[in-house]
C-alpha cells in the first residue's frame, strides 16, 4: 500500500539517501561507456564483423577453467557498439519529455516502478546475450536501450524529492544530479570486479537483483501523489500532522491533496508576467519564452560536447599513444591497450567527484535565499506591510544565482575544451575532472533555472522537452565519431576545435539572464514606489478626516 503524503514527508531523509544510492547504482550507468565497451569487446560482442587482416586479438582475462578465450576486435566492431551507446544515451535524455508529461499527471511513483523494472530487464538481457555473443549480439541494442530508459526514469523521478526540503531544495537537487552524474563510476567499478575473475553473466544477474530492491523500496515508501513545491503547500502543516492520531491523519492528508490540486502560482513566475492569474498561464507561453529558447541552445551544445567525449574517449586516448600510425607494432598496440584501460579506470573513478562538486553549484543556487522575503498572495482589500527592513526579492535572487552558476559552468566548459586540444596523456586527468564537474553543474543549473522562472506544473514537461531536444542534438556524436575514426584517421583535433568554438554560445543564456534580472529589478522598484504612494495617500486621507492614527509598529518601507 502506498504511503500518504504526510507519511512520505516523515520518511523524506530515508527517501533522499536511498535515491542517491539508487541513482549511483542504477541510473545513468551507461555514461561509464568506456569501461563497458572494454568488457563487451572481451566478451566477443560483434567480433564476427572483424577479419584477421584488419583486426587485433583481445583476450578474455577471466575465463573459467583457466583457459584464455580470444576474440577479434576492429573498427567495424567499435562503430557498431558505439551505435548502441548512441541509442542508449539518446533514450537516456529523449524520453524525459513523455516522462515529464506523465509525471506531471500521475506523479513519480509509477514511473519509478517501471524504470526499475526496465533496468533489471536490461541486466538480464545482457547476461543472456553474453552466453552466446555470436548469435545474440543484437540483443545488446535492446539491452542498452532499456538501460538508458530505466536509468532516466530513476533520475527524473528523484528530481521531485527536493521540494520537501525547503531552503535546502537546490542543495538536495544538486545531490540528486550529482549522484546521477557519478553513476558513470559504476561500470568502471564493475570492470574491476570483472578483472578480478567474476563472470560477466554473474555480475549482470546480481545487478538485476539490485534493481529488484529499488522496485521494492519505491513500492513501500513513495506516495501516489507528487511532491508539491514549498510555495504550493505549507510543509510546516504536514509536521503538525505527525502528532495527530492515525485516524485523523487520513482526513488531513486528503485536505492537503485537495490543496495541492488547486495550485496558485506566482504571477512573477514567467518573464513579463501578466496580470492574469498565473495558474491560467498557457504552456506554450513557457515554451516560447526567451529563457527557455536560450536554454535549449546552451544545453544542446553542452550535451553534444559531453556525450561525444564519453563515446570517443577510448579512441582519443589510443591516438595519443599511437599518434595515428596505420600499422603500429605489437608492442605499441599492447601499450595503447594498457594506457586506455588505465585512463578509462581513472575517468570512471573520478565520476565520484560529482557528489563532492555538485553541492557547490547547489550552494551557489541557494546563496542568500534564506534572506529572501516570502512570496505570499495578498487578500482582497489588504496591503502588504513589513515590520522590519525589507528582505531580498526571492525571484531576483534566484535569477541572479542561476546566472552566476551558468557563467561558472561555461567557463569550466571552455577550459575543458582547451585541455582536449593538448596532446598530453597526464593532462587528460584534468580534462576528466573538468568533464565531471561540467556534467553535474549544467543539469543542476538548468533544473534550478526552470524551478525559478516557470510554474511548477510546467517543470516536468519543460525539463523533458529540453532533454529530448538536447538528445536529438547529441545524436550528432555518431557521425562525428565515424568522421574521426574514418577520414581523420583517429585524430580528434579538428572536431574538438569546432566543439570548443561552439561552446562559446553557452554564454548567451547568462547574458540574457543579466538583462532579465535588470528588468525584474525595475519592475520591483516600480511596484514598491506604487505601494508607498498608495499608503501615503491613505494616511493623508485619514488625517484629512480628522483622525490621526497612533503608531502600531508597522511602517511602510521604501526599498
Amino acid at each position: 500500500m502506498a504511503p500518504s503524503l504526510p507519511q512520505a514527508y516523515r520518511r523524506r531523509w530515508w527517501m533522499a539517501v536511498t535515491a542517491v544510492i539508487e541513482n549511483l547504482l542504477c541510473s545513468a550507468v551507461l555514461l561509464g561507456w568506456g569501461s563497458l565497451l572494454i568488457m563487451l569487446k572481451r566478451e566477443g560482442f560483434y567480433s564476427h564483423l572483424c577479419s584477421e587482416n584488419d583486426s587485433v586479438i583481445v583476450s578474455l582475462g577471466n575465463s573459467s577453467g583457466g583457459e584464455v578465450e580470444e576474440w577479434l576486435s576492429c573498427v567495424d566492431q567499435e562503430e557498431m557498439l558505439n551505435l548502441g551507446f548512441t541509442i542508449g544515451s539518446f533514450l537516456l535524455s529523449a524520453t524525459t519529455l513523455p516522462l515529464g508529461i506523465l509525471m506531471d499527471k500521475f506523479g513519480p511513483r509509477p514511473i519509478r516502478l517501471v524504470g526499475s523494472s526496465c533496468f533489471g530487464l536490461s541486466c538480464i538481457m545482457m547476461a543472456v546475450s553474453a552466453s552466446n555473443p555470436l548469435m545474440l549480439s543484437a540483443l545488446i541494442f535492446l539491452a542498452l536501450s532499456l538501460n538508458g530508459f530505466g536509468g532516466i526514469c530513476l533520475t527524473f523521478t528523484s528530481l521531485t524529492l527536493p521540494n520537501m526540503f525547503g531552503a535546502l531544495s537546490s542543495t538536495v537537487m544538486s545531490l540528486m544530479i550529482g549522484s546521477y552524474a557519478s553513476s558513470a563510476v559504476t561500470f568502471p567499478g564493475v570492470k574491476l570486479i570483472y578483472d578480478a575473475g567474476v563472470s560477466f553473466q554473474v555480475i549482470m544477474w546480481g545487478w538485476a537483483g539490485l534493481a529488484l530492491l529499488v522496485f521494492i523500496n519505491c513500492f513501500i515508501n513513495w506516495p501516489l501523489e507528487g511532491f508539491p513545491a514549498p510555495d504550493e503547500v505549507d510543509y510546516s502543516k504536514i509536521l503538525t500532522l505527525q502528532e495527530l492520531p492515525l485516524s485523523e491523519q487520513k482526513g488531513a492528508s486528503e485536505t492537503l491533496r485537495q490543496k495541492n490540486g488547486d495550485i496558485q502560482h506566482s504571477t512573477e513566475k514567467l518573464p513579463n508576467g501578466p496580470d492574469a492569474p498565473s495558474n491560467d498561464v498557457p504552456f506554450r507561453r513557457s515554451v516560447f519564452s526567451p529563457i527557455f529558447l536560450w536554454s535549449l541552445v546552451t544545453m544542446g551544445m553542452s550535451q553534444l560536447r559531453i556525450i561525444f567525449f564519453m563515446g570517443a574517449m577510448n579512441k582519443m586516448l589510443e591516438f595519443m599513444v599511437t599518434h595515428g600510425e596505420e600499422h603500429p607494432s605489437e608492442e605499441l598496440v599492447i601499450e595503447a591497450e594498457e594506457k586506455v584501460s588505465f585512463y578509462s579506470s581513472i575517468f570512471g573513478t573520478l565520476q565520484l567527484l560529482c557528489l563532492v562538486t555538485c553541492p557547490l553549484i547547489g550552494y551557489i543556487m541557494d546563496w542568500k535565499m534564506k534572506e529572501c522575503e516570502d512570496e505570499q498572495p495578498l487578500s482582497a482589500g489588504t496591503e502588504k506591510r513589513q515590520t522590519s527592513k525589507p528582505n531580498r526579492d526571492r525571484k531576483i535572487q534566484r535569477v541572479t544565482n542561476t546566472m552566476r552558476a551558468f557563467i561558472l559552468t561555461n567557463l569550466l566548459l571552455i577550459i575543458f575544451g582547451c585541455c582536449c586540444l593538448i596532446d598530453n596523456l597526464p593532462l587528460q586527468i584534468l580534462t576528466f575532472i573538468l568533464h565531471t564537474m561540467v556534467r553535474g553543474f549544467i543539469h543542476s543549473c538548468c533544473s534550478g533555472l526552470y524551478a525559478a522562472v516557470y510554474p511548477s506544473n510546467h517543470f516536468g514537461t519543460l525539463t523533458g522537452l529540453q532533454s529530448m531536444i538536447s538528445a536529438v542534438v547529441a545524436l550528432l556524436q555518431q557521425p562525428l565519431f565515424i568522421a574521426m575514426v574514418g577520414p581523420l584517421k583517429g585524430d580528434p583535433y579538428w572536431i574538438n576545435l569546432g566543439l570548443l568554438i561552439l561552446s562559446v554560445s553557452g554564454f548567451l543564456l547568462p547574458a540574457y539572464l543579466f538583462y532579465h534580472r535588470r528588468h525584474l529589478t525595475q519592475e520591483k522598484e516600480a511596484r514598491d514606489k506604487r505601494a508607498v504612494g498608495q499608503e501615503m495617500q491613505a494616511l493623508n486621507h485619514t488625517e484629512a478626516n480628522g483622525y490621526k492614527p497612533h503608531s502600531n509598529g508597522l511602517a511602510a518601507v521604501e526599498a
